[in-house]
């Protein structure tokens, strides 16, 4: 049994790498795998912190040379903050992490020899979650958990708009409706559009939780009542 988590930088990196949340969710994941050897989790890291840093500092520069900043740059630089967080996670699980940090989800090589694996950035066009897409499809994974700073989906961005609700539950054509079909580099969306059109083509369900919420995280897991919101 394959689960894939898009773990969102900003659980890993908020501002600097969280020590605290990453042992904690260290712990409780290797203890659902210790509970059943052919239990396998595949983590997908997000940017965090570095990302927003390294691509403002790039836009800053941009504008004060009056050299127009590029969107593929941008993106090439969100993936290789992915990229430094995803070794610290594959780090961090030790031997249960046999493989290298996956960069490329579509490669027909690829190799899970362990019960973790990591994986982080690819290419411009769209953010991490849409490598967890591709991997879920890769390992028959049905479900995505994506774990971010929001508990839930919510009709609006409830930090604009007070009126927002938030959702237990959405469709698909509902939640593309919302997200939109393009994908610009540090956009703040709960599913990138690019994974989104991809995931519903599939016939996948996603999970959209709160990344710091460990006992929430192990509830999904263990497919238990959880609060978060249902996209599918």
């Amino acid at each position: 049994m394959t689960k894939v988590l898009s773990v969102g930088g900003s659980i890993i990196v908020p501002e600097k790498p969280d020590t605290e949340f990453l042992t904690a969710f260290v712990k409780m994941c290797t203890a659902w795998l210790d509970e059943d050897k052919s239990r396998r989790l595949i983590l997908v890291a997000g940017g965090g912190a570095p990302a927003r840093v390294y691509q403002n500092a790039y836009k800053d520069v941009a504008a004060g040379t009056g050299l127009a900043a590029q969107n593929d740059a941008a993106d090439w630089i969100g993936i290789m903050a992915t990229r430094i967080n995803a070794q610290l996670v594959k780090a961090s699980f030790g031997d249960y992490c046999k493989n290298d940090v996956v960069y490329n989800p579509t490669l027909d090589d690829l190799k899970f020899d362990g019960q973790v694996l990591v994986a982080a950035g690819w290419k411009p066009g769209f953010s991490t979650d849409t490598d967890a897409v591709y991997l879920g499809e890769k390992f028959d994974a049905k479900t995505i958990v994506n774990l971010s700073n929001i508990e839930k989906v919510y009709t609006d961005d409830p930090r604009k708009n007070p009126d927002a609700k938030p959702l237990d539950t959405i469709s698909w054509t509902d939640f593309r409706k919302m997200v939109g079909d393009e994908w610009t580099p540090g956009k703040n969306c709960p599913f990138d559009p690019i994974a989104s059109k991809k995931a519903s083509e599939l016939g996948m369900k996603v999970i959209c939780a709160g990344g710091k919420n460990i006992p929430n995280i192990k509830a999904i897991l263990e497919d238990k009542e959880y609060i978060g919101t249902t996209i599918g």
